[in-house]
């Protein structure tokens, strides 16, 4: 067996009677920006039957870095590619067409895109033309019946694809692939010869579960096409029509392919009688004229007609080793058609212009109804929060669910926020409120709606719809603002109070299935539920665990380890140093975290560690609607009482981008989160928690939450008790002096992680939309609504008060109706003080709304 070095690159070059290229092309590669010790070239000498063995051994022959492998026959791209790959040392294989050039940074940008994921199988270069500017590839597609095809070639590289993306397929003139996986998964099928093959590959990979990303800045220059140049277009054609049929019979689940193959044949023959411009019809007997040659057994056929018809044939003849192939490929599979089939492009694309073949694509597709299995389910997913570079928590966790849930159905993320953060893998929209009319085209579009916070309450469309609705609830908001309102004043607090548990319950009532971030959580949410009625003889009786109306999905973390990118605090901020301690505080400042005990406990560490450094990570919440809390002024004050402000303890005052809070994460000794003991902290799941473990760090906490609880349980540092400023000092000086201590709090945190990745996080939520359904309790009013054609009858609601309904009406829509009603309240209960802040906080926010803050 070969022995694999890692690190290193084998570049794989075909050649078949192309010295002068392949020789051009080796040179070439020996200028890239990449260690020489690390690259390996191997020329394959694939059969050529002319002076190629003779010429390339002259030439490379005193290469240490090229290998050179001779086959005595022509094996075709695929043959060649395998021996090239199985006689190969590197970590990474790449395959370079032998008439094409790579950039400088061909190699270093193709190999850093395999650092985002472990699940990255291959990567894709982008391929320009040989004066860099039009395009050969940079996006892959494939028609349902199995012809892949490059989208945009022969435009100008003018800027649009400069972003990474998964695809497909890479074309194999240009690709990079993890060795060892490569040839796990039996490589390129042989019997392919060439076309296609490197679509069938990419399909292999995704099936299996393995990405295919685009790294448009790992480029290569193709000079020309010239494989087929010495063949009639007929073999061409012969071999795209065997290998597309190979392709969907090997790689389509049971379900697809007994829709999609029968098409696929109907398909070819229609191909191949609009290719030979022939006249099906002329062989009915209606037709019959009494011609003299009715008994001549032969008549003029096309030769591209006849490949069709020999295609077919040969995918008859190859159905026995076909079949074993299929058999080992649905075997692995670990996606579902459905999943792949996102990654397609244009499915329907029918690759040919000609009037009777779309006639006939139009009729075989109805007919066999093949855009059955490309159908997936659509989901919106709605949140409140600014979805850009910078996102707190709600809006993080609705960009992940979008992620995950993109790789089963297609997705939309709308926010009534702020929308600067776009994806290749979902949609990303903004709809103000009040703009129903924008709310209902989404609405009218997704088969299951997911939402977080006020959505329900802001949009009347929402309300009204039968579509089947998924509650967040990770978030108690109801008992966060026992805390964040506690500041208003006593009758504005006692209204936010009441409105936030009205929205609540709204959502308790509506909701066909409900998410929460802990089991303790969800005891507390199942004690609502039952409430507002929503445990019952029905839901009981479909489940008597209630999983399948309420499930655990917390807050995750990316499975990918953080990789430090640039300098963040060390040596940037001033005074702090290399050689500091650096305690994190990995987030915002809100009313229920104990800061200023945080502060006075750093104040006394630091009185026998002066090089002690916390380093508070926002202060500014990336949400405008989000307003500065008192606590930030508070913890400000003691500070600079403390004298720490500037030489122990710094206050990053813009919120940190989401891509780059890693670089800070890395550069801290200790993670941080300390709380009150009250309800809201019961109740709580502290995200910044989890990005703590994500980089590795030793946590000091406090206790009384799931995650002190867990910190405590699991030893990933220290708990302590509220308010005990002594405790805290001494935990932090034990996570960042103690090194066995911080040994194994660090082995713990790296074990305990495993448990809190997206993709366990996420798993009821993923299965759930797999199956979406109508709550048990809600399926007679819903379908009787589905009926009628309105929406949905939901659960009614428990009885109001006078005042309840009247904060309904003032808090459920907007407008001036709305407006004078609340002056009118504000001024009752607060006095015109009060309204004037109202109204000055209003102004702020449409001007800060309308300069786009």
């Amino acid at each position: 067996m070969t022995v694999t070095t890692a690190g290193t690159v084998s570049v794989v070059i075909i050649n078949f009677r192309g010295t002068d290229d392949t020789l051009e092309c080796v040179a070439r590669l020996n200028e890239v920006d990449w260690p020489a010790a690390q690259l390996q070239i191997v020329v394959v000498e694939n059969g050529s039957g002319d002076d190629s063995e003779a010429r390339l051994r002259a030439a490379l022959g005193d290469q240490a870095n090229v290998e050179l492998v001779v086959s005595a026959e022509n094996l075709g791209f695929t043959g060649g590619s395998n021996l090239g790959a199985r006689t190969a040392t590197g970590e990474f294989v790449a395959f370079l067409n032998n008439d094409a050039k790579p950039h400088r940074d061909w190699i270093r940008e193709g190999l850093a895109a395999f650092s985002a994921s472990p699940r990255i199988g291959a990567v894709a270069s982008k391929v320009l033309d040989w004066d860099g500017g039009a395009i050969d590839f940079v996006e892959s597609g494939l028609s349902w019946f199995g012809m892949g095809y490059k989208n945009h070639t022969n435009e100008q590289d003018d800027g649009r694809f400069d972003e990474q993306r998964d695809l497909l397929f890479g074309t194999g003139s240009a690709l990079f692939v993890r060795r060892a996986l490569f040839l796990d998964i039996g490589g390129f099928d042989e019997d392919m010869f060439m076309f296609y093959d490197d679509v069938d590959l990419g399909w292999r990979l995704n099936l299996y579960g393995y990405r295919v990303r685009f790294a448009p800045d790992s480029i290569v220059y193709h000079k020309h096409h010239g494989s087929m140049k010495s063949f009639g277009e007929h073999r061409e054609m012969y071999l795209l029509e065997r290998n597309a049929l190979h392709m969907l019979y090997k790689n389509l689940s049971d379900d697809s392919l007994g829709t999609i193959l029968p098409a696929a044949f109907a398909l070819l023959a229609r191909r191949a009688v609009a290719k030979g411009k022939l006249d099906s019809e002329s062989f009915d007997l209606r037709r019959f004229d009494g011609a003299a040659d009715e008994f001549d057994e032969t008549t003029p056929v096309h030769k591209d007609t006849v490949a069709g018809l020999f295609a077919l044939d040969q995918f008859v003849a190859d159905l026995p080793k076909l079949k074993k192939r299929r058999d080992e490929i649905q075997s692995r599979r670990v996606k579902t058609d459905k999943e792949v089939f996102r990654l397609f492009g244009n499915i329907f694309h029918p690759l040919f212009g000609d009037d009777y073949f779309l006639d006939g694509f139009t009729k075989i597709q109805d007919a066999f109804g093949v855009n059955r299995p490309m159908m997936r389910k659509r989901v919106l997913i709605i949140t409140g929060d600014a979805i850009g570079e910078k996102m707190a928590g709600p809006g993080m966790r609705a960009w992940k669910i979008a992620e995950a849930l993109s790789e089963h159905n297609d997705v939309r993320l709308v926010t009534w926020n702020v929308a600067n953060r776009s994806s290749d893998r979902f949609e990303v929209e903004r709809v103000r409120l009040q703009d129903e009319r924008g709310m209902k085209v989404h609405e009218e579009w997704a088969d299951v709606i997911f939402f977080q916070g006020f959505a329900l309450r802001h949009f009347l469309t929402l309300q009204r719809s039968n579509k089947i609705m998924v509650v967040d609830l990770y978030d108690p908001m109801h008992l966060e603002q026992l805390e964040q309102g506690r500041e208003m004043g006593d009758a504005a607090w006692r209204n936010q109070v009441l409105v936030t548990t009205e929205v609540v319950n709204e959502q308790l009532q509506r909701g066909d299935y409900f998410l929460c971030a802990s089991e303790r959580q969800r005891l507390f949410w199942m004690g609502q539920l039952a409430a507002v009625g929503r445990i019952n003889p029905d839901t009981y009786a479909a489940d008597e665990n209630l999983q399948d109306l309420i499930s655990i999905a917390p807050f995750g973390m990316d499975s990918t380890p953080p990789q430090h990118t640039r300098k963040a605090i060390r040596g940037i901020v001033p005074g702090i140093g290399d050689d500091d301690k650096v305690v994190i505080w990995g987030g915002g400042i809100y009313n229920w975290f104990d800061t200023p005990t945080l502060v006075r406990a750093i104040g006394l560490l630091a009185e026998r560690r002066p090089n002690v450094r916390l380093f508070f990570l926002g202060v500014a919440h990336p949400n405008p609607d989000v307003p500065e809390m008192a606590i930030v002024s508070k913890t400000r004050e003691i500070s600079e009482q403390l004298g720490l402000t500037g030489k122990n303890v710094f206050f990053n005052e813009n919120w940190v981008a989401l891509d780059d809070r890693q670089n800070y994460l890395l550069e801290a000794d200790a993670g941080v989160s300390t709380h009150f003991d009250h309800i809201e902290t019961t109740f709580s799941f502290r995200t910044r928690i989890l990005d703590y473990m994500w980089a590795n760090l030793p946590i000091v906490t406090t206790r009384g939450d799931s995650f002190g609880d867990l910190v405590a349980a699991e030893g990933l540092g220290v708990a302590v008790t509220e308010r005990d400023v002594e405790g805290l000092a001494d935990a932090l000086e034990s996570m960042l002096f103690d090194d066995d201590a911080i040994a194994a709090a660090k082995a713990n945190v790296a074990r305990v992680a495993q448990d809190f990745t997206w993709e366990k996080a996420l798993a009821p939520l993923i299965a759930f939309c797999h199956d979406p359904h109508v709550a048990p309790d809600r399926a007679d009013s819903a379908a009787e609504a589905q009926r009628l054609g309105g929406g949905s009858v939901v659960v009614p609601p428990i009885e109001k008060t006078r005042e309840q309904r009247f904060n309904e009406i003032a808090n459920s829509r907007h407008g001036v109706r709305r407006d004078v009603q609340l002056a009118r309240h504000y001024l009752t209960a607060g006095g015109v003080g009060e309204l004037r802040g109202k109204v000055e906080n209003r102004v702020r926010t449409m001007r800060d709304s309308k300069n786009g803050r």
